[in-house]
């Protein structure tokens, strides 16, 4: 079975709004070189999550976890994504599994990060 992760955020029309999550997927892909990888956008930017899936399936990924870039499982997380997975699903049928993780900002790791970064400014 080949993984590959799906990124996504959900885009905004100033392109200068992606750069923390280039250095994400940037350093994502130095950290793992092997795992096909692909940050995608809901809307404004591309590519969008068709596009991103297809890069992995051509990549030959049969399972791919997909990361939404999201403080919380706000609007998009709840109604936009799983509508996009189900016709990601329907496309591709069993051959690739597609397997939808917590937002990042639900992960505690992340929440500590933030947590920390907030102090350091007391400091």
């Amino acid at each position: 079975m080949k993984e590959g992760l799906l990124l996504f955020a959900h885009g905004a029309r100033d392109s200068a709004w992606a750069r923390p999550f280039e250095i994400v997927t940037e350093r994502l892909r130095a950290a793992r070189p092997g795992t096909p990888l692909v940050m995608a956008y809901l809307e404004f930017m591309s590519p969008d999550m068709d596009a991103a899936a297809e890069q992995l399936v051509a990549a030959g990924c049969t399972r791919v976890h997909v990361m939404p870039l999201f403080l919380g499982t706000g609007g998009h997380v709840r109604r936009d994504v799983p509508p996009l997975l189900d016709r990601l699903r329907e496309q591709h049928g069993a051959a690739i599994e597609w397997q939808l993780h917590a937002p990042l900002g639900e992960q505690d790791a992340v929440l500590q990060a933030i947590s920390q970064a907030c102090l350091n400014v007391l400091e």
